[in-house]
């Protein structure tokens, strides 16, 4: 895993891109705006390592394909948290998402106090596929910390440890090529 600061304007560009357009075009569990601010940051930060530039949510719906990288197609998945980010966190995957036709997916997590993005690690839809456990909607989960939640839709989820680690974005581009 390896952390870094995200920008301010980044942060106000997402905002901005929130508030102009609806990223949840799913027919169910679209997310809140709030949950779109943060997939659209975890978004931003790795296009911007990938030298990407930013989500323009101009162009419509991505059919879960975030960015493009040595000919694979990337679902860049992001959750938000108020805690630093622990080995035995667990990365939550709503099913309804599962027919992209994407290859890889790479999991963060934003510290929304803090303003920091953990890129967690990667993993191909192929693994992913095997090593994911499914708990349907109305599920009750507990996390890490002892807390509980209930699912309000199906939903995969697969732990830090189960994703292949990654120190940098050099690395990172290094093991996707």
């Amino acid at each position: 895993m390896f952390t870094i600061a995200v920008k301010p304007k980044l942060i106000e560009h997402c905002k901005t891109m929130v508030s102009m357009h609806d990223f949840g075009k799913r027919f169910t569990a679209n997310g809140t705006k709030e949950q779109q601010l943060t997939g659209l940051i975890g978004q931003s930060v790795v296009m911007e390592l990938f030298d990407k530039g930013y989500v323009n949510g101009s162009s419509g719906f991505d059919d879960g394909v975030d960015i493009v990288f040595a000919n694979k197609t990337i679902d860049i998945k992001t959750m938000g948290r108020t805690t630093s980010v622990k080995p035995g966190y667990t990365n939550n995957f709503l099913k309804l998402q599962d027919y992209f036709k994407t290859n890889i997916y790479i999991f963060c997590s934003y510290h929304k106090t803090k303003h920091m993005l953990t890129v967690c690690g990667w993993i191909s839809k192929e693994e992913f596929i095997k090593k994911r456990r499914f708990y349907p909607k109305g599920s009750t989960r507990t996390r890490f910390d002892k807390t509980t939640f209930t699912t309000f839709a199906d939903l995969y989820e697969i732990d830090n440890k189960d994703l292949n680690n990654v120190n940098s974005i050099t690395a990172l581009k290094k093991q996707l090529s």
